[in-house]
């Protein structure tokens, strides 16, 4: 697809607030705010809304050009004249729950306590972060989103929303992820790394400004690596020690951002994730997409749900990325599939 010459920016964060949101765990929040960014105008008939949602450390701002996201930025899927595009479609991009970018999460204030909530953030699952979601735009008197659409965490969320919401969602597009918990994601894992960390301070680290920083660094490179990151940089780095120094900026920048509690809230709201029991619930046709050099979201999976999604008569098809960007796939090399989702988008 060919791009109009100006692009449009998202938003700055709005926010949609709840009062004394009762969680799965069972645990009470007495306040819950989802932070927001959209694109484009919504409709007179409200039905041309397209919730955009984000990975596991990502926000909005994955929808910017540039965007630190590890997921690539989607700069090139959504906006005047992309394959999300926003002349047509009123884009919506929260923020989940548990996150870092203006949603509640670890880092809010706790008020039984004064203090942010750190790691006693109560227990959450990908169905509150989607119950969320769909208050948000209940506010906004939207019935049926025209599309849900997410990488990695997100296409989990979008999974979700397909099978726990199926009158609610037309279309369903789900990139470099699954319909069940991914073996990356360990909660245990993730919280002895933080805890082993002496910035840690028994979990009172918000009390000491900055002690996580090295930590998050540390932590954001390894996942940087792992996800394909040298291979995305090496056209505009092709020196080794100058793409290198690109990735420690972009760790440093992001681990500055970041609150560490919510590497742990968010990898344990993700461990029971598995919808692939509830699939013959799901209504919306399905776009599928994995990346070839992706190993936490291997090609494979598409072989091993084909069964699955065949036995619930999903429509669906598939995309698979001939890319040596690995995750970051989706967005790095978005040129790959824009005209597929595009389509898609169509039909």
């Amino acid at each position: 697809m060919q791009a109009v010459a100006t692009r449009e920016e998202r938003t700055a964060l709005a926010e949609h607030r709840q009062r004394a949101v009762r969680l799965s765990s069972g645990e009470i929040l007495a306040e819950l705010v989802t932070a927001y960014a959209t694109m484009g105008r919504l409709n007179a008939d409200r039905s041309n809304a397209v919730l955009v949602v984000h990975g596991y450390t990502t926000g909005p701002s994955m929808l910017d050009p540039g965007s630190n996201a590890a997921e690539g930025s989607w700069s090139g899927l959504v906006g005047p004249g992309r394959a999300i595009d926003t002349n047509r479609w009123f884009v919506i991009c929260p923020n989940m729950l548990g996150s870092s970018y203006g949603s509640t999460g670890p880092a809010s204030i706790d008020p039984r306590t004064g203090k942010p909530y750190g790691i006693s953030f109560p227990r959450i699952d990908v169905g509150d972060i989607v119950d969320a979601q769909r208050s948000m735009i209940d506010s906004m008197g939207i019935e049926r989103l025209a599309a849900v659409v997410g990488p990695s965490l997100g296409a989990m969320q979008a999974f979700m929303w397909g099978t726990r919401y199926p009158g609610r969602v037309a279309r369903v597009v789900a990139a470099v992820g699954a319909p069940h918990h991914p073996a990356l994601l360990d909660s245990v894992k993730v919280l002895e790394q933080l805890a082993g960390d002496p910035g840690w301070h028994d979990g009172r680290y918000y009390e000491h400004p900055g002690s996580m920083i090295p930590c998050l660094t540390k932590m954001r490179l390894a996942t940087l690596e792992r996800y394909g990151i040298d291979a995305e940089l090496a056209s505009k780095f092709p020196e080794a020690a100058a793409r290198r120094k690109e990735i420690e900026r972009l760790a440093a920048e992001w681990a500055n951002e970041f609150d560490p509690a919510s590497l742990y809230v968010l990898a344990r709201a993700v461990e029971g994730f598995d919808v692939r029991g509830d699939l013959a619930r799901m209504t919306a046709p399905l776009l599928y997409v994995l990346s070839r050099t992706d190993a936490g979201f291997p090609p494979s999976l598409a072989r091993d749900l084909a069964p699955a999604f065949d036995q619930a008569k999903l429509r669906w098809s598939y995309v698979e990325l001939d890319s040596e960007k690995g995750h970051l796939a989706s967005g790095a090399d978005s040129q790959l599939w824009a005209d597929s989702l595009a389509r898609f988008m169509e039909a």
